[in-house]
């Protein structure tokens, strides 16, 4: 029998046996949890023959659907029973009440401390840069002027007054420089929005990270060592990092940095699609006209930034699927993290 069979008959049973939410919850955990068995078969899926892993991942998806209605169907009959054992019972009002249950950190802001401890024992400022700013700090002080075709890689909301709810956290850059003087190490972590379609890997709202370096003599081999050195500690694993070409307007070069897959130590996985380096960010050198537009000269100074999703790396270091959970306001995964 199939591993996803066994699981099925194996579920059925457990859901058999439920008689209040509380068996429910201890359910849902075992089966769809962080650590539940779904999400074991999951992981078992790269040790498979190549031609077998689509196959098998499908019916796992389908096991998990099924799972999913069920328990949904069953919740909704112990709510049922509910009313009606409300209807019959009688409330002893003397009876002393219970102790709230105390709530806990989004997993969102879990990782912004994460983030935020590292950086500032390497020696970066945090900024919280306002979350509305203008089309000149948003666009045009990043050498994106009004008619410069790369304002489409940014799907923008804009207000009646036309002001922009930022598009990246790149839009505190000219603002850092023009009240900071080199050397700066700042990071600026905020709420960042695009008018985009929602999936598991995209949302219209989303937290951003950039950390920005401005100095003499920095060059890409300081940005990729401090990229290692972060992405490193935060981790928990000595990374590798990868560098390819890319393009973005404040910046140039502009670069794709990738780390080495430490779920399956560059042997293939899922995660990594099967290529051993996990894409992670942009990143690249200031572009001079950025750094003189802030009031930076870019004779005498370089510098480097580089900027990544805290969702994203919410999802690599808990495992998380679809991005999606993180704004769903569902507290039975808000309260899988402590």
């Amino acid at each position: 029998m199939e591993a996803s069979q066994t699981l099925l008959r194996e579920f059925s049973q457990a859901l058999a046996k439920i008689k209040n939410r509380q068996d429910l919850e201890k359910i849902r955990v075992t089966f769809l949890g962080r650590r539940g068995k779904i999400n074991q078969l999951l992981r078992q899926l790269p040790q498979l023959p190549p031609e077998e892993r689509k196959t098998q991942g499908q019916k796992i998806n389908q096991l998990k659907i099924k799972i999913q209605a069920a328990l949904a169907k069953k919740e909704q009959q112990l709510a049922s029973q509910m009313e009606k054992n409300l209807g019959r019972e009688k409330f002893d009002v003397t009876l002393p009440g219970y102790r709230p249950q105390l709530g806990h950190p989004h997993p969102l802001t879990l990782i912004k401390w994460r983030a935020i401890d590292i950086l500032q024992r390497m020696g970066f400022e945090v900024f919280e840069p306002p979350e509305v700013n203008t089309d000149k700090a948003n666009f045009t002080a990043l050498n994106i002027p009004a008619d410069h075709p790369a304002r489409d890689m940014w799907d923008t909301f804009w207000t009646r007054e036309g002001h922009i709810p930022i598009t990246h956290t790149s839009s505190y850059q000219n603002w850092i420089y023009r009240h900071r003087r080199p050397p700066i190490r700042a990071a600026v972590i905020s709420r960042c929005f695009r008018h985009e379609a929602t999936d598991a890997s995209h949302e219209h709202t989303f937290y951003q990270l950039e950390a920005v370096y401005v100095d003499r003599q920095i060059t890409v081999a300081n940005l990729i060592e401090t990229m290692r050195v972060f992405f490193s500690a935060f981790f928990e694993h000595d990374l590798r990092i990868k560098v390819r070409p890319s393009y973005f307007p404040f910046v140039e070069p502009g670069l794709e940095a990738a780390i080495e897959c430490f779920f399956c130590h560059q042997k293939g996985c899922e995660i990594c699609k099967y290529s051993g380096w996990i894409e992670i960010l942009g990143a690249g050198q200031i572009h001079p006209q950025v750094l003189a537009a802030g009031g930076v000269d870019p004779q005498k100074y370089t510098g480097f930034a580089w900027g990544i999703g805290l969702d994203r790396l919410a999802m690599l270091y808990y495992g998380i699927e679809d991005i999606r959970h993180f704004h769903s306001g569902d507290l039975r995964f808000i309260r899988q993290f402590k």
